[in-house]
């Protein structure tokens, strides 16, 4: 039996009013998220701090990664873990995240390494600060302001059941919404980790064992067009501690 027959059943009358039931739905299709606000405020310049477009954590024998033409990466994104309003379980152990890019896309799920590569860090004692950048980078530095929020996911973009699919079309063949998103009001688009993925297409998996981490949106603040208004979004696998990436576009 699902949610609308215990709530409206098959009688005449109706036993929840439709807000409290949209309420209700609202609450299970949620996630939290730590969204990222990109600059507005002084920075402090410290280990603790998160930035987009810049990286200055490393291990002593690390510098900024060459893609597979020989070309540096460009810094993306510095994440310090431990101070976030929501840390994502899969970064439970990790520190820092540091994350680089090729000036041309890698294919969509490839191999971490030649055109993309995360570090996690899991020791501050093993992290040198260094004043490394790529003077080709167009991508703009900003710190990062983080706060908590509530996400939830596209239709048809993953994160629903097949049973809230169902309930939700009850509801709008019952008319008592007229779409998905009278409900799923909420996704985040930003900058973020936790959450859904932004999906512009659907239908997208990353694979067993893989679990949507964090994303890095389009930006015309920091300068940063996924091909067209898209988003870098990363998966991680729990068991093989790999990652994977994909991106897609209106």
């Amino acid at each position: 039996m699902s949610l609308l027959d215990l709530l409206f059943g098959k009688k005449k009358f109706k036993l929840k009013r439709p807000k409290l039931i949209i309420d209700e739905l609202k609450s299970k299709i949620s996630k939290d998220a730590t969204i990222f606000e990109v600059g507005g405020f002084r920075p402090e310049n410290t280990i603790q701090e998160s930035w987009i477009g810049k990286v200055t954590a490393y291990k002593a024998e690390e510098t900024i990664p060459i893609d597979k033409k020989g070309e540096l990466m460009l810094p993306l994104a510095q994440i310090y873990i431990p101070d976030l309003p929501f840390i994502h379980p899969k970064l439970s152990s990790t520190k820092i995240l540091t994350v680089f890019i090729s000036n041309a896309y890698p294919e969509c799920f490839e191999e971490m390494g030649e055109n993309w590569l995360i570090r996690e860090y899991e020791n501050l004692e093993d992290i040198k600060i260094k004043d490394l950048s790529n003077p080709k980078s167009f991508i703009k530095q900003f710190p990062l302001k983080a706060t908590k929020k509530q996400d939830c996911p596209i239709w048809d973009g993953g994160g629903l059941s097949s049973e809230m699919e169902d309930e939700i079309n009850e509801l709008e063949n019952s008319g008592q919404i007229e779409s998905y998103y009278d409900i799923a009001d909420f996704h985040q688009y930003e900058h973020k980790i936790g959450g859904f993925p932004s999906f512009r297409q659907s239908g997208i998996d990353f694979g067993d064992g893989f679990e949507f981490v964090f994303q890095i949106t389009s930006d015309q603040k920091i300068n940063l067009n996924v091909i067209d208004s898209g988003s870098l979004m990363f998966a991680k696998n729990d068991q093989t501690k790999e990652w994977k990436i994909y991106y897609d576009f209106y």
